[in-house]
Protein backbone atom coordinates (compact mmCIF):
# COMPACT_ATOMS: atom_id res chain seq x y z
CA UNK A 1 0.00 0.00 0.00
CA UNK A 2 2.69 2.12 0.87
CA UNK A 3 4.92 0.80 -1.95
CA UNK A 4 1.66 1.58 -4.50
CA UNK A 5 0.84 4.98 -3.47
CA UNK A 6 4.12 6.76 -4.32
CA UNK A 7 4.12 5.09 -7.57
CA UNK A 8 0.88 6.30 -8.22
CA UNK A 9 1.72 9.65 -7.16
CA UNK A 10 4.10 9.89 -9.58
CA UNK A 11 1.93 8.61 -12.57
CA UNK A 12 -0.39 11.75 -11.67
CA UNK A 13 1.66 13.75 -11.75
CA UNK A 14 3.32 12.96 -14.44
CA UNK A 15 -0.06 12.67 -16.34
CA UNK A 16 -0.85 16.42 -15.16
CA UNK A 17 2.29 17.66 -16.39
CA UNK A 18 1.71 16.17 -19.74
CA UNK A 19 -1.97 17.77 -19.67
CA UNK A 20 -0.34 21.00 -18.79
CA UNK A 21 2.28 21.15 -21.61
CA UNK A 22 -0.38 20.02 -24.15
CA UNK A 23 -2.48 22.64 -22.84
CA UNK A 24 0.79 25.33 -23.10
CA UNK A 25 1.45 24.52 -26.75
CA UNK A 26 -1.55 26.09 -28.18
CA UNK A 27 -0.86 29.27 -26.58
CA UNK A 28 2.33 29.43 -26.96
CA UNK A 29 1.58 28.93 -30.49
CA UNK A 30 -0.74 31.73 -30.82
CA UNK A 31 1.24 34.17 -28.81
CA UNK A 32 4.32 33.27 -31.23
CA UNK A 33 2.50 33.84 -34.95
CA UNK A 34 1.27 37.40 -34.33
CA UNK A 35 5.09 38.57 -34.43
CA UNK A 36 5.45 37.01 -37.43
CA UNK A 37 2.69 38.79 -38.67
CA UNK A 38 3.90 42.52 -38.15
CA UNK A 39 7.26 41.26 -39.43
CA UNK A 40 6.43 40.18 -42.80
CA UNK A 41 4.41 43.97 -43.33
CA UNK A 42 7.68 45.67 -41.42
CA UNK A 43 9.64 44.31 -44.18
CA UNK A 44 7.26 45.06 -46.92
CA UNK A 45 7.14 49.05 -45.50
CA UNK A 46 10.75 48.75 -45.20
CA UNK A 47 11.67 49.21 -48.70
CA UNK A 48 8.92 51.76 -48.83
CA UNK A 49 10.01 53.76 -46.87
CA UNK A 50 14.03 53.36 -48.68
CA UNK A 51 12.66 54.34 -51.96
CA UNK A 52 10.68 57.44 -50.35
CA UNK A 53 14.02 59.87 -50.62
CA UNK A 54 14.02 58.61 -54.73
CA UNK A 55 10.73 59.74 -55.59
CA UNK A 56 10.09 63.00 -53.62
CA UNK A 57 10.67 65.34 -56.47
CA UNK A 58 8.49 64.28 -58.72
CA UNK A 59 5.77 65.00 -55.94
CA UNK A 60 6.80 67.92 -54.87
CA UNK A 61 7.42 69.17 -58.06
CA UNK A 62 3.89 68.38 -58.93
CA UNK A 63 2.20 70.77 -56.41
CA UNK A 64 4.56 73.63 -57.09
CA UNK A 65 3.55 73.86 -60.80
CA UNK A 66 0.19 74.59 -59.57
CA UNK A 67 0.52 77.17 -56.99
CA UNK A 68 3.01 78.71 -59.70
CA UNK A 69 0.02 78.48 -62.19
CA UNK A 70 -2.07 79.69 -60.05
CA UNK A 71 0.38 82.49 -59.11
CA UNK A 72 0.50 83.62 -62.95
CA UNK A 73 -2.87 84.53 -63.67
CA UNK A 74 -3.37 86.46 -60.25
CA UNK A 75 -0.12 88.65 -61.66
CA UNK A 76 -1.52 89.29 -65.10
CA UNK A 77 -5.28 90.26 -63.75
CA UNK A 78 -3.64 92.52 -61.48
CA UNK A 79 -1.07 94.38 -64.54
CA UNK A 80 -4.74 94.23 -66.40
CA UNK A 81 -6.34 96.09 -63.69
CA UNK A 82 -3.57 98.51 -62.94
CA UNK A 83 -2.97 99.27 -66.77
CA UNK A 84 -6.76 100.20 -67.53
CA UNK A 85 -6.22 102.26 -64.01
CA UNK A 86 -3.32 104.26 -65.20
CA UNK A 87 -4.75 104.75 -68.69
CA UNK A 88 -8.07 106.30 -67.07
CA UNK A 89 -5.82 108.69 -65.18
CA UNK A 90 -4.30 109.89 -68.53
CA UNK A 91 -7.49 110.60 -69.91
CA UNK A 92 -6.98 114.24 -70.38
CA UNK A 93 -8.73 117.03 -73.13
CA UNK A 94 -5.33 117.02 -74.88
CA UNK A 95 -5.12 113.34 -74.49
CA UNK A 96 -8.23 112.53 -76.00
CA UNK A 97 -7.93 115.38 -78.53
CA UNK A 98 -4.48 113.83 -80.10
CA UNK A 99 -6.20 110.41 -80.03
CA UNK A 100 -9.27 110.95 -81.47
CA UNK A 101 -10.50 110.43 -84.98
CA UNK A 102 -10.02 112.46 -87.72
CA UNK A 103 -13.80 113.61 -88.12
CA UNK A 104 -14.11 114.18 -84.38
CA UNK A 105 -10.51 116.38 -83.95
CA UNK A 106 -12.05 118.31 -86.99
CA UNK A 107 -15.40 119.04 -85.52
CA UNK A 108 -13.56 120.14 -82.16
CA UNK A 109 -11.35 122.30 -84.23
CA UNK A 110 -14.06 124.51 -86.32
CA UNK A 111 -16.05 124.64 -82.73
CA UNK A 112 -13.03 125.98 -81.12
CA UNK A 113 -12.60 128.30 -83.96
CA UNK A 114 -15.96 129.20 -83.62
CA UNK A 115 -15.53 130.24 -79.95
CA UNK A 116 -12.94 132.74 -80.77
CA UNK A 117 -15.32 134.25 -83.28
CA UNK A 118 -17.53 134.33 -81.12
CA UNK A 119 -15.44 136.37 -78.35
CA UNK A 120 -13.64 138.50 -81.29
CA UNK A 121 -16.86 140.07 -82.04
CA UNK A 122 -17.80 140.02 -78.69
CA UNK A 123 -14.89 142.11 -77.72
CA UNK A 124 -14.71 144.37 -81.10
CA UNK A 125 -18.67 145.17 -80.14
CA UNK A 126 -18.11 146.35 -77.15
CA UNK A 127 -15.52 148.83 -78.26
CA UNK A 128 -17.68 149.94 -80.80
CA UNK A 129 -20.60 150.52 -79.19
CA UNK A 130 -19.40 151.77 -76.36
CA UNK A 131 -17.49 154.70 -78.68
CA UNK A 132 -20.91 154.69 -80.53
CA UNK A 133 -22.55 155.36 -78.04
CA UNK A 134 -20.80 158.15 -75.83
CA UNK A 135 -20.42 159.89 -79.50
CA UNK A 136 -23.95 160.31 -80.31
CA UNK A 137 -24.63 161.50 -76.19
CA UNK A 138 -22.10 164.39 -76.52
CA UNK A 139 -23.66 165.26 -79.96
CA UNK A 140 -26.90 165.29 -78.74
CA UNK A 141 -25.31 167.41 -75.72
CA UNK A 142 -23.55 169.66 -77.87
CA UNK A 143 -26.65 170.77 -80.26
CA UNK A 144 -28.88 171.08 -77.26
CA UNK A 145 -28.82 174.93 -77.35
CA UNK A 146 -28.26 175.10 -81.02
CA UNK A 147 -30.62 177.34 -83.35
CA UNK A 148 -29.98 176.01 -86.99
CA UNK A 149 -28.11 173.80 -88.80
CA UNK A 150 -25.27 175.54 -89.37
CA UNK A 151 -24.88 176.50 -85.53
CA UNK A 152 -25.31 172.74 -85.31
CA UNK A 153 -22.36 171.82 -87.58
CA UNK A 154 -20.71 174.41 -86.13
CA UNK A 155 -20.66 173.14 -82.92
CA UNK A 156 -20.07 169.51 -83.40
CA UNK A 157 -17.28 170.56 -85.58
CA UNK A 158 -15.24 167.74 -87.62
CA UNK A 159 -16.26 165.11 -85.22
CA UNK A 160 -18.07 162.36 -87.24
CA UNK A 161 -21.37 160.68 -85.93
CA UNK A 162 -24.21 159.34 -87.13
CA UNK A 163 -25.64 163.42 -86.16
CA UNK A 164 -23.35 165.32 -88.14
CA UNK A 165 -24.69 162.49 -91.49
CA UNK A 166 -28.24 163.38 -90.55
CA UNK A 167 -27.51 167.16 -89.89
CA UNK A 168 -25.59 167.32 -93.69
CA UNK A 169 -28.45 165.37 -95.11
CA UNK A 170 -30.64 168.47 -94.02
CA UNK A 171 -28.49 170.76 -95.18
CA UNK A 172 -27.86 168.93 -98.93
CA UNK A 173 -32.20 169.06 -98.86
CA UNK A 174 -32.37 172.23 -97.73
CA UNK A 175 -30.24 173.32 -100.38
CA UNK A 176 -31.71 171.58 -103.11
CA UNK A 177 -34.81 172.50 -102.27
CA UNK A 178 -34.13 176.07 -102.83
CA UNK A 179 -36.55 178.14 -103.86
CA UNK A 180 -39.55 175.65 -103.52
CA UNK A 181 -42.11 176.80 -101.48
CA UNK A 182 -43.75 173.65 -99.68
CA UNK A 183 -42.30 172.83 -96.59
CA UNK A 184 -44.12 169.42 -96.58
CA UNK A 185 -42.21 168.45 -99.30
CA UNK A 186 -39.25 169.11 -98.29
CA UNK A 187 -39.43 167.26 -94.46
CA UNK A 188 -40.79 164.42 -96.28
CA UNK A 189 -37.59 164.44 -98.95
CA UNK A 190 -35.66 165.09 -95.61
CA UNK A 191 -36.94 162.29 -93.52
CA UNK A 192 -36.42 159.89 -96.42
CA UNK A 193 -32.75 160.81 -96.40
CA UNK A 194 -33.04 159.99 -92.45
CA UNK A 195 -34.85 156.77 -92.95
CA UNK A 196 -31.76 155.25 -95.59
CA UNK A 197 -28.99 156.66 -92.44
CA UNK A 198 -31.24 155.06 -89.69
CA UNK A 199 -30.89 151.76 -91.88
CA UNK A 200 -27.15 152.21 -92.79
CA UNK A 201 -26.68 152.56 -88.93
CA UNK A 202 -28.29 149.65 -87.70
CA UNK A 203 -26.66 147.52 -90.33
CA UNK A 204 -23.45 148.71 -89.20
CA UNK A 205 -23.96 148.27 -85.88
CA UNK A 206 -25.61 144.53 -86.15
CA UNK A 207 -22.78 143.25 -88.12
CA UNK A 208 -21.31 140.63 -86.71
CA UNK A 209 -24.47 139.40 -84.87
CA UNK A 210 -26.00 137.10 -87.48
CA UNK A 211 -22.81 134.90 -86.46
CA UNK A 212 -23.15 135.12 -83.13
CA UNK A 213 -26.85 133.53 -83.94
CA UNK A 214 -25.40 130.95 -86.18
CA UNK A 215 -22.83 129.81 -84.12
CA UNK A 216 -25.68 129.77 -81.17
CA UNK A 217 -27.62 127.80 -82.99
CA UNK A 218 -25.72 125.63 -85.09
CA UNK A 219 -22.41 125.06 -82.16
CA UNK A 220 -24.72 121.83 -80.31
CA UNK A 221 -25.73 119.97 -83.41
CA UNK A 222 -22.27 119.96 -84.68
CA UNK A 223 -20.90 119.03 -81.26
CA UNK A 224 -23.85 116.24 -81.02
CA UNK A 225 -22.39 115.27 -84.87
CA UNK A 226 -19.11 114.50 -83.94
CA UNK A 227 -20.15 112.46 -80.23
CA UNK A 228 -22.66 110.15 -82.61
CA UNK A 229 -19.74 109.89 -84.77
CA UNK A 230 -17.17 108.81 -81.90
CA UNK A 231 -19.72 106.50 -80.22
CA UNK A 232 -19.95 105.03 -83.36
CA UNK A 233 -16.04 104.07 -83.91
CA UNK A 234 -16.31 103.16 -80.25
CA UNK A 235 -18.86 100.33 -81.16
CA UNK A 236 -16.95 98.91 -83.98
CA UNK A 237 -13.79 99.15 -81.56
CA UNK A 238 -15.80 96.91 -79.29
CA UNK A 239 -17.04 94.74 -81.67
CA UNK A 240 -13.46 94.56 -83.13
CA UNK A 241 -11.62 93.61 -79.66
CA UNK A 242 -14.87 91.28 -78.97
CA UNK A 243 -14.90 92.63 -75.11
CA UNK A 244 -16.58 95.25 -73.15
CA UNK A 245 -13.59 96.19 -71.04
CA UNK A 246 -14.18 99.55 -69.47
CA UNK A 247 -10.55 100.13 -70.36
CA UNK A 248 -11.03 99.81 -74.34
CA UNK A 249 -14.90 101.39 -74.20
CA UNK A 250 -14.40 104.39 -72.25
CA UNK A 251 -11.28 106.55 -74.04
CA UNK A 252 -13.29 106.32 -77.35
CA UNK A 253 -16.94 107.29 -75.39
CA UNK A 254 -14.92 109.93 -73.43
CA UNK A 255 -13.45 111.77 -76.94
CA UNK A 256 -17.38 111.64 -78.34
CA UNK A 257 -18.50 113.49 -75.20
CA UNK A 258 -15.62 115.87 -75.28
CA UNK A 259 -16.97 117.28 -78.82
CA UNK A 260 -20.42 117.52 -77.25
CA UNK A 261 -18.64 120.04 -74.50
CA UNK A 262 -16.72 121.69 -77.10
CA UNK A 263 -20.23 122.44 -78.58
CA UNK A 264 -21.81 123.25 -75.60
CA UNK A 265 -19.09 125.77 -74.99
CA UNK A 266 -18.86 127.54 -78.03
CA UNK A 267 -23.38 127.73 -78.31
CA UNK A 268 -23.47 129.27 -74.78
CA UNK A 269 -21.79 132.33 -74.73
CA UNK A 270 -22.93 132.71 -78.16
CA UNK A 271 -26.15 132.84 -77.40
CA UNK A 272 -25.74 134.93 -74.07
CA UNK A 273 -23.45 137.33 -76.31
CA UNK A 274 -25.89 137.66 -78.70
CA UNK A 275 -28.91 138.67 -76.52
CA UNK A 276 -26.58 140.94 -74.59
CA UNK A 277 -25.67 142.43 -77.62
CA UNK A 278 -29.68 142.79 -78.87
CA UNK A 279 -30.29 145.22 -76.22
CA UNK A 280 -27.79 147.10 -76.40
CA UNK A 281 -28.46 147.69 -79.87
CA UNK A 282 -31.73 148.48 -79.56
CA UNK A 283 -30.97 151.39 -77.02
CA UNK A 284 -28.25 152.64 -79.33
CA UNK A 285 -31.02 152.18 -82.18
CA UNK A 286 -33.13 154.68 -79.48
CA UNK A 287 -30.40 157.16 -79.22
CA UNK A 288 -29.84 157.23 -83.13
CA UNK A 289 -33.54 158.29 -83.43
CA UNK A 290 -33.27 160.96 -80.68
CA UNK A 291 -30.46 162.70 -83.49
CA UNK A 292 -32.98 161.99 -86.42
CA UNK A 293 -35.58 163.82 -84.32
CA UNK A 294 -33.31 166.46 -83.32
CA UNK A 295 -31.86 166.98 -87.12
CA UNK A 296 -35.39 167.62 -88.18
CA UNK A 297 -36.65 170.11 -85.82
CA UNK A 298 -33.27 171.85 -86.60
CA UNK A 299 -34.53 171.86 -90.55
CA UNK A 300 -37.89 172.63 -89.72
CA UNK A 301 -36.80 176.11 -87.82
CA UNK A 302 -34.34 176.81 -90.65
CA UNK A 303 -37.78 176.30 -92.79
CA UNK A 304 -39.63 178.39 -90.49
CA UNK A 305 -37.04 181.38 -90.64
CA UNK A 306 -36.84 181.28 -94.42
CA UNK A 307 -40.53 181.91 -94.50
CA UNK A 308 -40.71 184.41 -92.36
CA UNK A 309 -37.63 186.06 -93.63
CA UNK A 310 -39.14 186.48 -96.99
CA UNK A 311 -42.35 187.49 -95.90
CA UNK A 312 -40.84 190.10 -94.22
CA UNK A 313 -39.10 191.28 -97.08
CA UNK A 314 -41.77 191.14 -99.69
CA UNK A 315 -44.14 193.45 -96.73
CA UNK A 316 -40.72 196.02 -97.03
CA UNK A 317 -41.02 196.26 -100.56
CA UNK A 318 -44.60 196.27 -100.82
CA UNK A 319 -44.38 199.52 -98.37
CA UNK A 320 -41.19 201.03 -99.79
CA UNK A 321 -43.21 201.02 -103.22
CA UNK A 322 -46.12 202.57 -101.71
Amino acid sequence: MNNKSPSRVMLFALMSALAMLSLAAPSSAQQGTPPAEPSAPAAQQAPAVSQVPATPPQPAAAPAAPSDAAAMPAERESKLLKAPTAELKELSPWTMFMSADVVVKAVMIGLAFASLVTWTIFIAKMIELSVVRRKVRRALAKIADARSLAEAQFALGAKGSVLASFLAAAMREARLSAGISSDAGIKERAASSFSEIVRAEARRIRLGMGLLATIGATSPFVGLFGTVWGIMNSFIGISKSQTTNLAVVAPGIAEALLATAFGLVAAIPAVIIYNHFSRVTKGYMELVSRASGAAGRLLSRDLDRTHVSSHGGSHSRAAAAE
